[in-house]
């Protein structure tokens, strides 16, 4: 597998089939990627072609509910990149589809990598530039550092918006217009897989489509899940609330006395601690440092740039059980790895992003309004 500099960038606008069209064309190469690589995990889980249909559709209603125009966009996805729409909707659902395939197969969480991953939000008060700064590393399987792109939406009647996404899906971490932004990350408790609910994508993508801050909370805090998940939400204009959401509840953790949010893969609510029982501990062990390795060095600087929050997501304390993870073995020929670094400044509607940071320290920022640029980082 080669190191990839950047990430291809993706710019649409219009109606939502037409925007889908153009980014399934633009993308068809990743997307087709995408859809290799988790069809065949579910062939590998014993998943023949009308149990991949049974397992994927049940999600379709889900996000017809819960928002019709999602469908009309992957539709035009599938048509601009030459697949189904079946293998959209796989990939939107992506984390819900492989849990629940691991589920029926009585397989072990444990044989995928970990979808891991370290959030951070530093507070306008802790920040140099006097501006919110949200960022995360994105652990999950190495091969996606070539699925993965940066799509920026141009809308007609909504805030346009900028996301780090796997290619064919709709949203993942991101920024939008009016100074939204979010990360999330992996949780696990005994409440998941026994409702299904909206995708947790799909959930991401509801809050960058918000024009308000309020309405963006709702979006994570009120919308049934399949599984649990870690939500990260910041508003340019000076706040951040990180969501530890399991199927039917939402527990909020606020900035701690030195302005910033840490999260991690392991509950940290007292209130969810109480009332569920965390099961992820033997996918991602080391969760219990990383966010504290995390946090000890961004505590280290009293004014906070992105360089800062850089520096702290390189942390390689324990590798390759690490912040920065390098490409380690995984499962069924999987690497794990940190696949993405992501430094976001909401207020200026700018997104870094480096592919596979353990071994590369390029960067690419993408922007709202401007074209993208390359620079590499040389600390």
């Amino acid at each position: 597998m080669t190191t990839p500099q950047q990430f291809p960038f993706v710019s649409v606008s219009g109606k939502p089939q037409a925007r889908g069209k153009q980014y399934g064309q633009i993308a068809a190469d990743r997307v087709r990627k995408s859809v290799a690589m988790y069809g065949q995990t579910l062939v590998t889980l014993g998943y023949d072609g009308p149990a991949r249909s049974r397992l994927i559709n049940a999600f379709a209603k889900e996000i017809e509910d819960f928002a019709p125009h999602y469908l009309e966009e992957m539709r035009g996805i599938a048509e601009g990149a030459g697949v189904t729409l079946e293998d959209i909707i796989m990939i939107n659902a992506r984390t819900e589809v492989v849990a629940k395939a691991r589920a029926e197969k009585n397989k072990a969480a444990e044989l995928e990598p970990g979808d891991g991953c370290t959030g951070a939000l530093v507070l306008p008060t802790r920040s140099a530039t006097g501006n919110l700064i949200h960022g995360q590393n994105w652990d999950w399987r190495a091969e996606c550092a070539e699925t993965a792109v940066v799509l920026r939406v141009r809308q007609d009647d909504g805030p346009d918006m900028l996301t780090f996404v796997e290619a064919g899906g709709l949203a993942r971490s991101g920024l939008n217009s009016a100074g939204v932004s979010i990360t999330a990350n992996y949780l696990e408790s005994d409440r998941d897989f026994k409702q299904l609910g909206v995708p947790l994508s799909l959930i991401r993508r509801k809050v960058l489509e918000q024009q308000h801050f309020a309405l963006a909370l709702k979006a994570v805090a009120t919308t049934p899940k399949s599984c649990s998940n870690n939500i990260m939400l910041g508003m340019a204009a000076g706040f951040g609330i990180d969501f530890e959401c399991t199927t039917d509840e939402a527990f909020p953790l606020y900035p701690g006395s030195d302005d910033l949010i840490v999260h991690a893969n392991h509950w940290v609510s007292e209130v969810a601690l109480v009332k569920l029982r965390d099961t992820g501990r033997a996918s991602t062990p080391e969760s219990q440092y990383r966010d504290w390795r995390v946090r000890r060095r961004l505590n280290a600087s009293p004014a906070l740039t992105r360089d800062d929050m850089r520096d702290a997501f390189f942390d390689d304390f324990g590798t390759p059980y690490s912040v920065c993870r390098p490409p380690r073995p995984g499962s069924h020929d999987n690497l794990s790895a940190t696949v993405a670094m992501v430094i976001m400044e909401p207020a200026v509607g700018e997104m870094e992003v480096a592919p596979l940071p353990a071994l590369n320290r390029t960067f690419t920022r993408y922007s709202l309004t401007a074209e993208p640029e390359v620079f590499t980082y040389a600390k």
